[in-house]
């Protein structure tokens, strides 16, 4: 008895180290790791840094290269999309507002980064890849070699014999030369467990199998990544007895509509995934930065089924990398603020996106600040027009990434007729977005502000506010409203509150796809013939550009605010 026992406090003892052991080793985080619109995540490891890219659609420019040395901090290096010329005509041609570069994977290959994607909705070849050497350089990136592809969301693989392979939507499979874009015949591989929408597919090779990982069950409330695995790389594919493997579906969770993952590993060998998910809860109205990046641990032992931890807020997990933002390049680092005056000769900040590629001369930085030129269309696109550019709007933003924020910019701009209009908007698609322009109204300067709850209120501004700069402000009480406001740059005192907008008008909908923007416009409001509007309209120009984080909910109740969000 006395050995059983002190055998069994051994164990205890042992157990307990173990135990200790492993707790100081597991990390712990915050989801999501990529906040704001990201979609569609595909990550890699090389040498140290970490390499993501999501989805953008019309957005532009496209595909958007992070790194990252620890998992938690994110710089914006480069988009792959990033020039008209790679793919002429393509931005114009396009009409819905959620076409255009649809889910990618990012895969490196013996000293070349590769970004392969499908852009839909140009009447043209959609299949993309994009190659680089040095994705910290944006130009860089090389016009894509085209292939034909009837499907979204390619996969690149390499087998061990160097054939190269091209998984997509279906869920098929061909091969692909890489250099000429010519594909090989169709081979069917597997179409999930039954839900809709089997996409997202990317294959791994480990332990002597072919992994097939796929999402299905659209990109919603039923969103899932199930898996299935092969001795041969065309099959048959053998179910996994676990699917699914990561889901939220049928949960009270916060982050839901996960799915659409992909696997990598560390230095130290231990797996992740990253996927897409919604901060909303279950069968939530307010999700305005929509599908955004979350990262999770993974077990996948030899031979086995890999084992998803679930995707939650508060995450732990292996051990992460030490903390470093010691990455090449000047791009902002996601969770950063934005701190803009446009001083001349200065580029605009890498993270600041145009809705399709915007036309020539649209939004310059000059001695004056950043040059918006007014554009015929307004915000939502009208009057457009059968010329192709014709569906540019003079809009530049930046991704909301925090559940509550604050944003301000300085506006000087004297409209000469009525329609001339610039100021700020919470966008989501041309069919849904937030103004506040400032407008002439008779002899009045007035200022705009249009959303579901007040369609074109204007409220005249003091007299003395006539030709001094303005400062337009949009800031969240909560996640689930913005509040527009003005006053007189100099003077922060005089702040009249305009109106205030439900996050509801920005969630789904036309843009189910994708997520906020938060940014600037100029519009003369269809005046003027053609593309251009009159010859004597004025430019609007906006300087002081600041947007601050305040707080990131992690769960329906808790929140962190944004600078203690994932620090050391």
């Amino acid at each position: 008895m006395r050995f059983l026992r002190s055998t069994l406090t051994a164990l205890l003892a042992a157990a307990a180290t173990t135990l200790a052991q492993n707790s100081t080793q597991n990390s712990t985080f915050l989801n999501p790791v990529l906040p704001g619109w990201h979609s569609d995540p595909s990550c890699i490891h090389l040498n140290g840094t970490f390499f993501c890219v999501t989805s953008t659609f019309i957005s532009f420019p496209g595909l958007p290269v992070y790194a990252s040395k620890d998992l938690v901090d994110y710089k914006l290096i480069s988009h792959a999309w990033n020039r008209e010329s790679q793919l002429p005509g393509y931005s114009y041609a396009t009409k819905g507002q959620q076409e255009g570069m649809y889910a990618a994977t990012i895969r490196y290959h013996e000293g070349v980064f590769y970004v392969i994607c499908e852009y839909l909705g140009s009447g043209q070849l959609a299949g993309t890849l994009f190659k680089t050497t040095d994705p910290f350089d944006e130009k860089a990136w090389s016009d894509p070699v085209l292939f034909p592809a009837g499907k979204i969301d390619p996969d690149l693989f390499w087998d061990d014999d160097g054939t190269v392979y091209v998984a997509t939507q279906g869920i098929i499979l061909q091969t692909m030369n890489i250099d000429t874009g010519e594909m090989g015949p169709i081979v069917e591989l597997w179409n999930g467990t039954g839900g809709v929408w089997p996409e997202g597919p990317h294959i791994f090779k480990k332990d002597g199998y072919y992994w097939l990982m796929i999402a299905e069950g659209g990109t919603s409330w039923d969103h899932a990544v199930t898996m299935a695995r092969a001795k041969n790389i065309t099959g048959p594919y053998e179910p996994s007895p676990h699917n699914p493997h990561l889901t939220n579906r049928g949960t009270q969770e916060y982050f839901q509509t996960v799915g659409h993952a992909d696997l990598f590993q560390d230095a130290a060998g231990q797996w992740w995934t990253v996927a897409l998910a919604t901060r909303v809860g279950p069968f939530g109205s307010s999700y305005p930065m929509g599908r955004e990046t979350v990262l999770a641990p993974v077990t996948w032992n030899k031979g086995e089924w890999p084992v998803f931890e679930p995707v939650r807020g508060n995450m732990s997990g292996w051990p992460l990398p030490p903390r470093s933002r010691d990455i090449p390049g000047d791009g902002p680092w996601n969770s950063d603020p934005d701190e803009y005056d446009f001083p001349e000769g200065s580029s605009i900040p890498s993270n600041l996106v145009y809705w399709r590629v915007p036309r020539d001369g649209a939004v310059e930085v000059t001695a004056e600040g950043l040059q918006v030129a007014l554009g015929r269309n307004n915000v939502p696109g009208s009057p457009g027009g059968s010329d192709p550019a014709a569906k540019a709007i003079s809009f530049i933003g930046r991704r909301q990434t925090d559940s509550t924020f604050d944003f301000s910019v300085d506006l000087s701009f004297t409209p000469n007729a009525a329609g001339q209009e610039a100021g700020i908007t919470t966008f989501l698609t041309q069919a849904a977005n937030i103004q506040l322009g400032v407008i002439l109204s008779g002899e009045q300067l007035s200022l705009r502000f249009n959303a579901t709850e007040a369609q074109n209120k204007t409220t005249p501004l003091p007299a003395e506010w006539s030709g001094e700069p303005i400062r337009l402000q949009i800031t969240m009480p909560s996640p689930t409203k913005y509040t527009f406001s003005a006053s007189l740059a100099s003077d922060e005192s005089t702040k009249i509150e305009v109106g205030s907008a439900s996050t509801v008008q920005l969630s789904g909908g036309s843009g189910s796809f994708v997520g906020t923007l938060v940014g600037v416009y100029a519009t003369c409001n269809g005046a003027g013939s053609g593309l251009d509007c009159p010859e004597d309209t004025p430019n609007a120009y906006f300087n002081r550009w600041r947007y601050t984080g305040i707080s990131q909910y992690i769960s329906q109740t808790e929140s962190v605010p944004t600078a203690d969000f994932n620090t050391v």
